[in-house]
This record gives structure tokens, sequence and C-alpha cells, in this order.
């Protein structure tokens, strides 16, 4: 006859390889064990690790001139913008300057104002490690299922020291139906070099993150860049045809498979 010792341990045993079992389907920390009241070392580590790569992502510089190159090579024009924020301590310590463009950038924007569908925009956000590692490949998916040619006149825009909310003004500035903002997201524990990407019908600045939609965790282990295209594509033709965005635009795997 098992005792209720013994059963308790069977139990305890089963719950332990449930919870272990879980690594298999999720980079989050589970089951790491302990060591006295704290973790064992190599857990540990890797989490000093992870964190430190996380803040060395935030404070990455971007290099707008070769990601500029890098779109030139596959045939795409660009322009180089920045945001009010001079640094990145003032656009970390003062969020809303990095939503708006300086006087310099304004007055380049002026030359291109012309009726257009598109504004593609690549901002650093607090990743521009996600920017310099992904933006060129999910684009070339993007612009494969658009059949969109950019050029000089209809630049790719990157922008240094920016937020979502910069698209806004891009956008209007340059007489865009919708912005598409692909910047880096914050980073996590787990990735530090995540993607998202921001959708606003007729952009113009006082929009608000109601009036967006999102598409987040673009990166080797997350959304793949041709998921991502497709959802993107979809919210993009579906905006076109109903003249929004936001939590009015829903997006359904049934529809995306159609």
């Amino acid at each position: 006859m098992v005792s209720t010792t013994a059963r308790r341990i069977a139990r305890n045993d089963s719950a332990t390889r449930s919870v272990k079992a879980l690594t298999n389907y999720t980079p989050a920390r589970v089951s790491l064990g302990l060591a006295g009241d704290s973790l064992p070392t190599k857990p540990l580590l890797a989490f000093r690790l992870a964190h430190a790569r996380a803040r060395e992502a935030v404070h990455f510089p971007l290099d707008s001139f070769s990601l500029a190159q890098e779109f030139a090579a596959r045939g795409w024009g660009s322009r180089i913008l920045r945001s009010t924020a001079k640094n990145r301590e003032q656009y970390l310590r003062n969020p809303d300057k990095g939503r708006t463009l300086n006087g310099d950038s304004l007055a380049e924007l002026s030359n291109l104002h012309r009726p257009r569908r598109y504004a593609f925009v690549v901002a650093d956000g607090l990743s521009s490690l996600a920017v310099h590692r992904h933006s060129a490949s999910f684009l070339e998916e993007v612009f494969e299922r658009l059949d969109f040619k950019t050029d000089e006149a209809n630049p790719v825009f990157i922008v240094h020291q920016g937020r979502v909310a910069i698209g806004d003004h891009i956008g209007a500035a340059v007489g865009a139906e919708l912005a598409i903002v692909i910047i880096g997201e914050r980073p996590g524990l787990s990735a530090p070099d995540s993607l998202g990407v921001y959708l606003t019908w007729n952009p113009k600045p006082g929009r608000t993150d109601a009036e967006r939609n999102c598409i987040s965790n673009i990166q080797s282990s997350g959304l793949s860049y041709e998921a991502a295209a497709n959802k993107l594509v979809f919210l993009m033709n579906e905006a076109q045809r109903r003249q929004l965005t936001g939590v009015a635009l829903k997006e359904t795997a049934a529809k995306l498979l159609e």
C-alpha cells in the first residue's frame, strides 16, 4: 500500500516535470532551481548577461549611413532624418522629443510633399540593434507583397532618436495616406532585438495609440518576417478600404489565410 508521503513525492515529481516541460515552449525563465535562498550560479549568470544585453541594446547607436547603404544595395531610396532629441540621454529622459522632427528635417520634407499612399519610416526606438538586424529583410518581404517601388522621391525615412509618433509628423509632411513605422522595441530579457511595426491611417500630429495597429516581436525566435509581412499587408489593404486604423480595425487569422 502506497504511503501518503510516497504519493506526495510522486505528485511533486510530476509537477516538477510538467514545469520543466514548459521550457520547450517558452523562453521564459521557469524551473530554474534553488541554491539556498538564491538561484543556482548558471541561471543567475545567464540572467545578468541577458540584462546587460538589454541595457546595451537601448544605448546601441543607430548607424544610419550603413543602413542607408544596405537599402541602396537593394535598390531603395532613403532619407536620414532626426527628431528634436539631440542625444540618447535626452531621448530617454524626455519622450516627447522623440515624437517630433527637428527643423532641418521638416524643411527637407517640404520638398517631398505630394499625395502618396505610403510613408515607410524606420526609427531606432529603444533598440537600434533590432533595426540593423531585421528592418531590411522585413521590408523586402513587405515590398514584394505590395509590389511597391521606393526611390529618391518616395524614400524610406530613417530616423535618429525616433519614437512611434514620429511617423505622424513624417506622414503629414509628405502627404501620405498611411504611415508605417518600423521601430526597435523595448528590449526584454529574452530578446534584445525585437522589431515592432505601427500602422496609422491619415497620419498627423495628435494621433493616439488607439488609432494605430501594432505588430510586435519580429525577430529570430519570435514572429517571422514572412508572417509579419502577411499581417502588415493585410492590415494596410483593410485600412485603405475602410479608411481607418486602430481599435476599429481587426486582424483575424482566417482572413490572413484567404
